[in-house]
C-alpha cells in the first residue's frame, strides 16, 4: 500500500469510530457525564486515553482532514468542545485522571493521556493559526456553508485542552508509577509539557526517571515481554521523547525491539502474546499499534525491514489505537513524506532463532538478594522472567515458539490452527514448572527445571518474639525466615523439542523420583474443532477409551490420535496417557480463549508427543469431541 491507499483507510476507518464515538457520547446538559463517550466493556464514560481522551483524538482528526466526511462539520466541532469540557470537569484538582475502575488519580494513566492530547493541542493549534493567517471561514480560503464550521473557532478547543495540560504539570514533576513502561509515558509526558510550556524542571523530573536506565536486552526485549500491548508503549514514547528532548540515543532500545518483533509475527501480521508477563498473554494482537513506531522509524532510519513492516502494520490494521498513538493523529503530526521511497526488504520467513541467550538472567536473579526489596512489589510485578530465553521457528504459515520461564513452553500455528500453549503441572511444588535451563541443539531445544522443597524447624530461642510469650502466638507474627531448613528435596523435569521431519516432538523426562502426580496440559483455541481420529486397526474410534470429559471443563486424553482443525489447517497429536485421575491441577486455566487438554502422568516417566500437521484433506475420519 503507497501512502495515498493507507492514507485513505485510515480516514474511512476514523470516519466510523467518528460515528460510533457521537452515538456514545452522553448529552447531560449540567449533568457529570455530560460530553464524555461511553466507549468500553462497562458502558461509563471516563477520561482515559482509551475513552473520551481517544475519541477526541478521532473527532480532531476528521475535523481537520478534507477527504474525511466530517470535515469542518459543525456537529463535529461541537462534540469535540464538549469532550473537552467532560475530560475538565473529570481531572483532579491534582491535575490527574482517573483510569475508570482502577488507578484512581493517577500520574502515569495522565501520562497516557497527555502523549495524546499535546498532539491534539498541536493539530488544532496549527489549524486555527493557519485559519486566522487566511482570514477566511477555513485555513483553504473555502467560504463556511450550512453546517460546516469555521476552522478558527477550533482555537477555543485548542485553548481547553492547553488548560488541561497546564494543570497537569504538578502531578508530572511529582507523580509515580507502577510498572516499567509508565516510566517511559512519564518521560514523553513530561517531554511534551516541556516543548508547549518551556519549563525546565520537567526535563529535570525525566532525567530523574531516565537515570534509571532503558530496560531493553541486547536482543531487543522488555521488561514486560509483552509483545502484544506494552512493546509498543514502550517504543512509541521513547520516540517521542528523544525528538522532543533530543536525545537520540533513546533509539537505540527502540529498534532493537522493532527488529526483534519482526521474527515475533506470523505472516498474517498476529504478533507471539504466548509467553507474555501481561494481560495479553495468549491473546490475539496485531501490528495495529505498532503502525506509528514502525513508520517513523522506517523514515528516520531509512530502514528497509522498518518500512515493510511498517506495509504489514498498515496492511493489517483493525484500530487506530489510543489516544497517545493514534495512527491519524500520528500521521497528521509526524508527517513521513519519503516513506514510500525507503527501500523494503523481504521479511524473515524461513528461519529458527534464539533471543535472550546470552542474557545474564541466574546471574542477576541472584544479584536481586542484595538489594533489599526481597522480591516484593507493591501494586505491580518484579518480571522476573524479563531476559529470559525464547526460541521462534517459522517455515511460512507454520511457526512455533519455545519459551522458558512461561505458564507454556511451546507453541505452535499451522494456518488457521493453533496450539496455544503447551503446560506441565506437578504436584511436587504445587503448580506450573516453568522451564528456567535452556540449551539450543541440532533439532531445536532442551529445557529443564529443578524444584527444590523441604521442612522447616523450630526457631532458635534469640529469635522468638514477644508475642511467642504471650496467651495467644499468631503464626504470623514468626519470623518464619529464620526456621532452619530440614530435609530438601529436589525434582527435575526437561522438556525437549526436535523436529523429525514434518512433524514435531515434545519429549518430556523426570528424575527417578518416584510417584509425583504430573500433568502436561495442550490448550487449543476456543475456535478449534477438537476431535478423536478412529483407529482402523481396532475396527472402531476411541470415544470411550482415547478422551473423557470431566466435570472442571478440561478434557483427560488417555490414548488415541488427537485432531485439531481450523479451516483447512490441522494437527494430529499422538502421546495421550493416563498414569493417574487427577482431573485438574494447579494452574490448568479452562476458561476464555482456551479449551485444555490433559495428559496425566506418573514419575519417573520419558513421555514423547507427536504433533503432524496436515492440510485439508489429508486427516483421517474423526468422532467430533462434542459427541462425547
Amino acid at each position: 500500500m503507497n501512502s495515498e491507499a493507507v492514507f485513505g483507510k485510515l480516514v474511512r476507518m476514523n470516519d466510523e469510530q467518528v460515528s460510533i464515538a457521537l452515538r456514545q457520547q452522553v448529552n447531560e446538559p449540567g449533568g457529570r457525564n455530560d460530553g464524555g463517550v461511553a466507549v468500553g466493556p462497562y458502558g461509563v464514560p471516563t477520561a482515559s486515553h482509551g475513552g473520551t481522551a481517544g475519541c477526541m483524538a478521532t473527532m480532531a482528526a476528521a475535523l481537520v482532514t478534507p477527504p474525511s466526511g466530517y470535515y469542518r462539520s459543525a456537529d463535529l466541532l461541537s462534540a469535540l468542545d464538549r469532550a473537552a469540557d467532560f475530560m475538565l470537569r473529570r481531572q483532579h484538582g491534582d491535575g490527574t485522571i482517573s483510569l475508570g475502575g482502577t488507578n484512581f488519580n493517577s500520574p502515569p494513566n495522565t501520562g497516557f493521556v497527555i502523549n495524546g492530547m499535546a498532539q491534539i493541542y498541536w493539530l488544532l493549534q496549527r489549524v486555527a493559526e493557519g485559519a486566522a493567517a487566511a482570514g477566511t471561514a477555513g485555513a483553504d480560503g473555502e467560504s463556511a456553508q450550512a453546517g460546516t464550521a469555521d476552522l478558527s473557532g477550533v482555537s477555543g478547543v485548542a485553548a481547553k485542552v492547553r488548560l488541561f495540560l497546564e494543570r497537569t504539570i504538578p502531578a508530572m514533576l511529582t507523580g509515580g508509577c507502577h510498572t516499567p513502561n509508565h516510566r517511559w509515558v512519564l518521560v514523553a509526558a513530561l517531554s511534551a509539557l516541556y516543548r508547549i510550556f518551556g519549563a525546565e524542571s520537567l526535563v529535570r523530573r525525566a532525567d530523574q526517571w531516565l537515570a534509571e536506565g532503558l530496560d531493553g536486552t541486547n536482543d531487543g526485549e522488555w521488561t514486560e515481554r509483552s509483545n502484544g500491548i506494552y512493546n509498543t508503549v514502550s517504543n512509541i514514547m521513547l520516540i517521542y521523547a528523544a525528538d522532543r528532548l533530543n536525545r537520540p540515543a533513546l533509539l537505540d532500545s527502540v529498534r532493537r525491539n522493532l527488529e526483534m518483533v519482526a521474527y515475533m509475527i506470523y505472516e498474517d501480521g498476529e504478533v507471539i502474546t504466548d509467553y507474555s508477563g501481561r494481560q495479553d498473554l495468549g491473546i490475539r494482537h496485531d501490528l495495529s499499534e505498532y503502525f506509528l513506531s514502525y513508520r517513523l522509524m522506517a523514515d528516520r532510519d531509512r530502514n528497509p525491514l522498518f518500512a515493510s513492516m511498517y506495509d504489514l502494520s498498515a496492511k493489517t490494521m483493525n484500530r487506530l489505537g489510543p489516544v497517545n498513538n493514534h495512527a491519524l493523529l500520528g500521521w497528521l503530526i509526524f508527517p513521513c513524506e519519503a516513506i514510500d521511497e525507503v527501500a523494503r526488504a523481504p521479511l524473515p520467513d524461513r528461519f529458527r532463532r534464539v533471543f535472550n541467550a546470552d542474557y545474564p538472567i541466574r546471574d542477576n536473579l541472584a544479584r536481586m538478594e542484595d538489594v533489599g526489596h526481597h522480591g516484593k512489589i507493591s501494586h505491580s510485578s518484579m518480571h522476573t522472567a524479563f531476559g529470559s530465553p525464547v526460541m521462534r521457528w517459522r517455515e511460512g504459515e507454520l511457526g512455533a515458539t519455545a519459551m522458558t520461564r512461561a505458564a507454556s513452553f511451546f507453541s505452535l500455528r499451522h494456518g488457521d490452527v493453533r496450539l496455544a500453549g503447551i503446560g506441565l503441572f506437578t504436584l511436587f511444588s504445587p503448580g506450573v514448572a516453568d522451564m528456567e535451563q535452556f540449551a539450543e541443539t541440532a533439532s531445536g531445544c532442551r529445557m529443564g527445571k529443578t524444584m527444590e522443597k523441604g521442612y522447616y524447624g523450630p526457631l532458635a530461642q534469640e529469635h522468638l518474639p514477644a508475642s511467642a510469650r504471650e496467651t495467644v502466638s499468631p503464626w504470623y507474627l514468626l519470623p518464619h525466615h529464620l526456621r532452619p531448613f530440614t530435609h530438601a528435596q529436589k525434582h527435575t523435569l526437561e522438556t525437549e523439542i526436535a523436529r523429525d521431519g514434518a512433524d514435531w516432538l515434545v519429549r518430556i523426562r523426570s528424575d527417578e523420583r518416584q510417584d509425583v502426580i504430573t500433568q502436561v496440559v495442550l490448550y487449543f483455541r476456543k475456535d478449534a474443532e477438537l476431535s478423536v481420529a478412529e483407529d482402523s486397526e481396532n475396527g472402531g474410534g476411541d470415544a470411550d477409551g482415547g478422551l473423557e470429559r470431566t466435570d472442571v471443563g478440561v478434557l483427560l486424553w488417555k490414548s488415541g490420535k488427537l485432531v485439531c482443525r481450523s479451516g483447512d489447517y490441522g494437527l494430529e497429536l499422538t502421546g495421550g496417557k493416563r498414569d493417574h485421575l487427577m482431573a485438574q491441577s494447579a494452574g490448568v486455566q479452562t476458561a476464555g480463549h482456551v479449551q485444555a487438554v490433559v495428559v496425566n502422568l506418573l514419575t519417573p516417566f520419558d513421555h514423547t508427543i507427536r504433533i503432524r500437521p496436515f492440510r485439508a484433506g489429508a486427516g483421517t475420519a474423526c468422532i467430533p469431541i462434542a459427541q462425547l
